[in-house]
């Protein structure tokens, strides 16, 4: 069963401009797109669903949401673009700016909890630290951990596997029992069959 959601490209503009005013105004693009993941991983896991309903992949650096990358990297058009563009800006390389407060009216309630979250339990985390110390250990990017170091550029993530426990020391994203990653399991169900129309 692989879930598709259909892509929130305002959420995701709005939770980049958030971890940048976290970070003072300017962040590492790796360590936003890293944050938005975890920030998605809890909310799936508390709330059975995602923030920003993106698409991940398994990459070499960790989870990716290739709509979150795009927006982080200023690579979208049309509407995307002129979304993003008027919340955050491109600075050097490697970092954006916000350029505009966080629209907070596209989030839930739940939605900001999940991106306090993040930035609270993760945001102290150096941007390689995230992706090669933290997030690899994750049992979704890890089941996927020998296809990479074998040349694979990509490999899709499937949001189910988002609800498999840690074996470490880090912090799960929010603790599932077992009969509650059944009920998350089954609402991502509906949610795919709810945008498959």
């Amino acid at each position: 069963m692989c879930i598709h959601l259909k892509f929130d490209h305002k959420k995701t503009t709005q939770a980049l401009n958030y971890f940048a005013q976290k970070e003072g105004g300017q962040i590492n693009r790796m360590k936003a797109i890293k944050l938005v993941f975890l920030a998605d991983r809890y909310h799936l896991r508390k709330f059975g669903r995602p923030i920003t309903n993106d698409e991940y992949f398994a990459m070499k650096l960790g989870p990716v949401g290739s709509g979150t990358k795009d927006i982080a990297n200023f690579v979208t058009d049309g509407q995307e673009e002129e979304y993003s563009a008027s919340f955050i800006e491109q600075v050097g390389k490697y970092e954006y700016k916000s350029i505009t407060p966080v629209d907070n009216n596209v989030f839930s309630k739940s939605d900001n909890g999940a991106l306090e979250f993040a930035y609270r339990v993760f945001g102290g985390y150096a941007p390689f630290t995230l992706a090669e110390e933290i997030t690899h250990k994750y049992p979704e990017w890890k089941k996927h951990e020998e296809a990479i170091k074998a040349g694979a550029s990509r490999i899709t993530m499937d949001y189910v596997d988002f609800l498999e426990d840690l074996p470490s020391e880090l912090d799960p994203c929010f603790k599932l029992e077992d009969q509650d990653r059944e009920v998350v399991k089954e609402q991502l169900k509906e949610l795919s069959a709810i945008y498959a129309f």
